[in-house]
């Protein structure tokens, strides 16, 4: 049978660091009031680097870890809600920077979840086409979006990118199990970023973006209730149980979230890697920045059964059941 398999992971954050101590210079906060609610310890920040340029090098590091060649590419989806423009897509600027020619290149916008919606369209196109390899990226520059004097939002996010090489390939065994894919509109207006108003003038004023802006507590109550229910139903879907997979790879949203997902799924939290401690929140880079390193590190291995699941604006969530 022909299935979907992840040749290649790769990730990518800029140089400068930000600690607890020193966002605590500018704002009212402290590396201790940071660590015991969110588990964040520091984050990377880009100075100049825009979501394109880390999204470029994560593609570049795919190419030279698979020895894929970049004409051999026939997709590019980026996952960002932190694009350079409205338009031209950032996947566009990354097949253009790559010397993708042969690629079909566009962006997901689905916040914290992109990469889960990212990766599946990549996988239905694979399999419903002539395309053989397909580049599925999260990159966010959210730092540009952030109000560095909001305690409630600057704390938590971070910058970086991470993605994956998939390929068509000839299987024994399905490697791509089941998905799960879930939107609340009706909860559009817990996360806001990037909003624009319509001047009812005319001629208008030049647009002016609205920084970050969450309602924690809410958006806290609907991930610890709707992650779970996600993550079963993909499982269902699979026809496995929970104690199969082997690694839960969540959006590393917060830490007191993930623990609590686990205790809801009655399952150990060594199931459930961590490095929120060191990037922060990086929405659609997260989990493919933590797929990556699982991988490097050794702990994801050839065979094992991954639960990857994103949740976040939209409000929405997603899982993919996969075999690595």
């Amino acid at each position: 049978m022909q299935d979907i398999k992840i040749v290649g992971t790769a990730s990518y954050h800029p140089s400068s660091v930000v600690t607890n101590q020193q966002l605590s210079l500018l704002m009212d906060t402290s590396d201790e009031w940071i660590k015991t609610r969110t588990g964040i310890k520091q984050r990377y920040i880009s100075h100049g680097e825009n979501t394109s340029d880390l999204a470029v090098e994560v593609g570049r590091r795919l190419l030279k870890a698979t020895g894929i060649s970049v004409s051999d590419i026939d997709l590019i989806i980026v996952a960002t809600m932190s694009p350079d423009a409205y338009t031209p897509s950032t996947a566009a600027i990354v097949q253009g920077k790559l010397g993708a020619t042969q690629a079909a290149a566009f962006d997901v916008s689905a916040a914290c979840t992109g990469f889960i919606y990212a990766l599946t369209t990549a996988e239905m196109m694979l399999k419903s086409s002539s395309y053989k390899n397909a580049m599925v990226i999260g990159a966010e520059v959210l730092s540009k979006l952030i109000d560095w004097h909001d305690r409630s939002t600057a704390v938590l996010f971070g910058d970086g990118a991470g993605g994956v090489l998939l390929k068509k390939v000839e299987t024994t065994e399905p490697l791509i199990l089941a998905h799960c894919l879930n939107t609340y509109g009706n909860l559009a207006n817990k996360i806001i970023a990037g909003g624009t108003n319509v001047d009812p003038t005319f001629p208008r004023k030049v647009t002016t973006l609205t920084p970050f802006e969450m309602q924690g507590r809410d958006v806290y109550r609907f991930a610890t209730h709707e992650v779970p229910r996600s993550i079963i139903t993909a499982t269902s879907k699979a026809k496995i149980s929970l104690g199969d997979i082997d690694h839960f790879l969540l959006h590393q949203a917060n830490e007191r979230i993930i623990k609590q997902i686990a205790k809801k799924l009655q399952l150990p939290l060594t199931k459930f890697p961590l490095n929120i401690m060191k990037y922060g929140n990086t929405a659609a880079a997260s989990e493919p920045i933590l797929l990556a390193e699982c991988i490097a590190n050794g702990l994801v291995k050839q065979g094992d059964l991954i639960a990857l699941s994103g949740f976040g604006g939209g409000l929405s969530t997603g899982t993919i059941i996969l075999r690595y």
